[in-house]
């Protein structure tokens, strides 16, 4: 469906890096009844093969995941012990990471000379991303049509000059995408505080900050407290906002195993994915010529947005019932009784308006929880990304502390994060509000005293770059462009800076959209070696259940130019904080850091709580677990000591008569931002993208068509007019009055100020919308 080459005739919204649609390629077929696992191990295969051939898929593919290989840079989903590991310890989309990062296709400086930034922006992100890895350095000097190449001492001299030339290194932001391992980003922190400045802005902030927020303010740590064994012995496991089969397909296997073991399972989501309907493992005989395993229990379709008043529902019940442990309450929280008070006020005709849901379901996923006698909580973006996000986490962790769900075998609380390392990350300071203790304990460790303002987030930074109060762009990993809201607004900031620089494996659009200078400095993968003069090195991330291990590439680099993120990362700040008599500004020794990560882990092992040790532990099969006070010893680090049970008022979304609430999600074939291919094979759609799911009765409310072309638009209270255009209508199961459709085509949609209150997090999955007939 969306044209391989051509750009959106539509002038409304100047989005770059969108196709429109062509109508030869798309097929509409009926949403799957199971995630097969055969299929998806065909289809993950063709992928490697054909992209790596046949003898280097298999050395990446056996190696993914292993104790002695390297992790996924996909998901964050945690592995299993080193004992309990399969040969293929991988999923389709794992396949496809590997794929996209061990390709044989290469970006050099002649496939750039071919093609100005003009003609590469002409194309597609599934375009791009085939040109290949990317194998020298290169820069566009201002005015110039195409990339050239540069060396890496030119490079960072060139970026160490524009810092330089800074009235404030405030004017400078300093990205993070969750790819990162723990030393690069390590480093990265250390290098952006030692400069001076905290703009340490993430990918966490448009996905995940509103947990962070809400579990920080509601148990002290703001990470799930719950183990993979946790889920095996779970009795019911509640899955909310999230769709494992696309975007955590190893976590299939985990649900088929608490299946088996007697779980229940309760999906609460607007789309019947699906992955929660039955799996097919196809490591299991069951799997490959059996029915599979039936996973939900209970499927509730509610509402985009509808969350909140669900959660308030179920706690109004379990009050009501007095289903509650008054022990756990007594002895670990606080707030108990105004929250008690609050829902069983609840108005149960604005709840069944807001989720869309019958007072009997809510009853009935009550009463499952009720008769559990440990439950796990799990969520992702479907929770997340609304205006009343960090309220709704703070309802679900409610839920657990008044059942006594925390820090109890089989019990707890699960966001799970969709990107390999970004929990890593934040734990290694990469955060625009870094707390007194790390920020101490690095003026113990380097002897400077790093900055103790707060620095901007991901919005905050958009908005900066916009209104000229920042000038460079350094991105570590990731597309800025498009993983960011109001594409067109994004664009125009980056523009507006004098330098952006990236760091990155592969073409993609932040590197089309730039300031006045451009810089993309290339990386080496997670699938890849890495030697130094010090030997062979390893790094580390950590996943979502807060297990740090190891991980080593098995291939040969791209190309004998690339350099690692640590050495990227090093070399920038060893030019930026040179003083003229070639000494460090701080005496920080980055080159020893560059060649050798045990100094890396040994600075963050007296910097970072937790790992003391580092080295050692982590190169330990499996690696090592964190620290984690709620699930540890019921403890909470919160200024009163205790678990807080908040209050939030019943927030519901209001939608004009003759719109919808879109949600912006993920096709089967893409990762975050990285378009794998064209196929949608759960939800049935094949050959494109551009596309928008809406109930058939409001299709035929809104005069349209199974099948129209519409534009949409977003309604927001400014002057600028954001229009997605040419979306193909598909008649789905969701909810009347939602909608969904993919990003990053919708992105444009999201205005940069609607946001979660406390967290700052993009509504992505929240955008009220009009579906115009095409002209």
């Amino acid at each position: 469906m969306t044209d391989r080459s051509t750009r959106p005739t539509d002038d409304r919204v100047e989005a770059p890096g969108f196709g429109t649609a062509d109508e030869s390629t798309l097929e509409v077929h009926g949403p799957k009844e199971a995630a097969a696992g055969v299929t998806a191990v065909r289809v993950a295969m063709q992928r490697t093969v054909g992209h790596m051939g046949a003898a280097r898929s298999a050395q990446a593919l056996l190696k993914l995941n292993q104790a002695d290989g390297f992790d996924c840079m996909s998901c964050a989903w945690p592995d299993p012990d080193p004992d309990h590991r399969h040969s293929a310890e991988f999923c389709e989309n794992g396949a496809k990471a590997v794929a996209e990062e061990g390709t044989k296709a290469r970006a050099t400086p002649e496939f750039f000379a071919r093609h100005s930034v003009a003609d590469l922006d002409s194309h597609d992100e599934h375009w791009l991303g085939q040109a290949g890895r990317i194998t020298h350095p290169m820069v566009k000097r201002p005015g110039a049509t195409h990339y050239e190449p540069i060396e890496w001492d030119d490079a960072f001299t060139l970026v160490a000059q524009e810092l330089d030339a800074l009235d404030s290194p405030d004017e400078a932001v300093f990205y993070t995408s969750g790819r990162a391992s723990n030393e690069a980003a390590f480093v990265y922190q250390l290098f952006v505080r030692a400069l001076g400045t905290n703009n340490l802005p993430d990918c966490s902030n448009m996905c995940h900050e509103s947990t962070s927020v809400a579990l920080g303010e509601s148990i002290g740590i703001g990470k799930g407290s719950v183990s993979l064994r946790d889920l095996y012995d779970a009795e019911l496991i509640v899955i909310a906002g999230q769709n494992p089969g696309t975007n955590h397909p190893r976590m299939l296997s985990a649900l088929e195993t608490a299946k088996r073991r007697g779980a229940k399972i309760i999906s609460i989501n607007p789309l019947r994915e699906a992955g929660l309907v039955n799996f097919r493992n196809p490591q299991k005989p069951r799997g490959v010529v059996g029915g599979g395993t039936d996973l939900a229990d209970l499927f509730l379709p509610i509402k985009v947005n509808g969350d909140l008043a669900l959660f308030q529902a179920l706690g109004s019940l379990l009050v009501e019932w007095d289903a509650l442990d008054h022990d756990f309450i007594a002895e670990h929280t606080q707030g108990f009784e105004a929250w008690a008070e609050h829902v069983r006020a609840v108005d149960w005709d604005v709840v069944e308006r807001a989720t869309g849901l019958s007072r009997a379901q809510v009853v009935e996923a009550a009463e499952m929880i009720r008769d559990s006698k440990a439950t796990i909580y799990c969520w992702a973006m479907g929770l997340t990304q609304h205006r009343n996000s960090v309220a709704t986490v703070k309802e679900v962790v409610n839920l657990a502390l008044v059942r006594g769900d925390i820090g109890k075998r089989g019990a707890g609380v699960c966001p799970v994060r969709g990107h390999s390392n970004v929990q890593g990350d934040r734990t290694m300071g990469i955060y625009e509000k870094p707390d007194e203790e790390l920020l101490d304990a690095l003026q113990a460790e380097f002897g400077f005293e790093p900055p103790r303002r707060h620095g901007l987030d991901v919005v905050d930074s958009i908005r900066a770059m916009r209104d000229g109060k920042v000038k460079v762009f350094v991105g570590l990993g990731g597309n800025f462009l498009h993983a960011a809201p109001d594409t067109a607004v994004t664009a125009e900031a980056l523009r507006g800076t004098s330098l952006t620089v990236q760091i990155s494996t592969k073409i993609n659009r932040s590197h089309l959209v730039t300031g006045g200078t451009a810089l993309i400095l290339p990386t080496m993968g997670r699938t890849e070696k890495d030697v130094t003069e010090a030997g062979e090195q390893f790094v580390t991330v950590e996943d979502s259940m807060s297990s740090v291990h190891s991980s080593r590439g098995v291939l040969d680099p791209a190309s004998e130019h690339l350099r690692s993120e640590v050495a990227i990362v090093a070399g920038l700040a060893r030019a930026a904080l040179r003083e003229s008599d070639g000494t460090d500004r701080h005496g920080i020794g980055w080159d020893d850091m560059a060649v050798d990560y045990d100094v890396v882990r040994d600075h963050a092992s007296r910097v970072v709580h937790g790992f003391g040790d580092f080295s050692a532990r982590a190169d330990r099969p499996g690696g090592f677990v964190l620290p984690h006070p709620p699930r540890d010893s019921r403890t909470f680090r919160t200024a009163s000591g205790k678990a807080e049970i908040a209050v939030s008022p019943m927030d519901v979304l209001h939608v004009p008569e003759g719109h919808l609430v879109l949600q912006t999600l993920r096709s089967h074939d893409q990762y975050n931002t990285t378009i794998y291919g064209f196929s949608d094979r759960y939800r049935g759609i094949e050959g494109g993208r551009r596309v928008v799911f809406v109930h058939r009765d409001d299709i035929f409310a809104l005069g349209l068509e199974d099948g129209d072309h519409v534009d949409l638009h977003a309604v927001w209270d400014d002057d600028r007019e954001r229009v997605a255009p040419r979306f193909r209508v598909v008649a789905y199961e969701t909810p009347r009055g939602s909608a969904a459709a993919y990003y990053p085509e919708t992105n444009p949609l999201v205005p940069l100020d609607s946001v979660a209150v406390g967290s700052n997090t993009p509504t992505s999955k929240s955008v009220i919308v009009r579906l115009v007939p095409c002209a």
